[in-house]
């Protein structure tokens, strides 16, 4: 479901994913009483650039069921391809990691939700146009970490999952 489509479902658990070939950044979130609540961040590290691909989706993929069994969560959140002109072989290798991570949601028949990184920044900061730097810093401060995010991957998988939780709080 693409996040524009219509108003995503309610869900308690959410796990925020910023897939990566070589890190791929979660976080898991749950609402708290003031504020959702880090169940879970961290970081898959599928292998180096002499690792083969099918190593590292294979990797990315059991690193995402790994996370999904320990925390049932009941969404997943992922950041939508980007794809510049200049770079497009970019954008085709990270499909192979987003690819990973859908199939591990589907097979748990979890719904993976995607947003654009505009609108995730937006959400989170209040620019379209925040910086990386920025985005730690606001995921900092909104669910109540004593250190910044790091590294950035853990940042960006919480900040795709705290959009996630505050699409689900607006009025259809």
């Amino acid at each position: 479901m693409e996040a524009n489509s219509q108003k995503p479902k309610p869900t308690s658990r959410i796990l925020g994913i910023d897939p990566g070939l070589h890190v791929t950044g979660y976080g898991v979130l749950e609402p708290g009483p003031l504020r959702p609540v880090v169940c879970e961040a961290g970081v898959i590290r599928p292998g180096t650039a002499t690792t083969d691909m099918a190593s590292r989706v294979l990797a990315i993929f059991e690193g995402v069921i790994e996370v999904i069994e320990q925390f049932s969560p009941e969404a997943v959140a992922v950041e939508q391809l980007y794809a510049h002109y200049k770079h497009p072989r970019t954008a085709i290798l990270m499909g192979h990691a987003r690819g990973a991570v859908f199939l591990a949601a589907a097979q748990r028949k979890i719904p993976v939700i995607s947003y654009n990184a505009t609108r995730i920044k937006k959400t989170i900061t209040g620019s379209g146009r925040a910086s990386k730097e920025q985005v730690q810093r606001t995921i900092q401060g909104e669910l109540g970490l004593s250190t910044i995010p790091d590294p950035p991957d853990v940042a960006d998988a919480l900040a795709v999952a705290l959009c996630h939780y505050y699409a689900q709080k607006l009025p259809a």
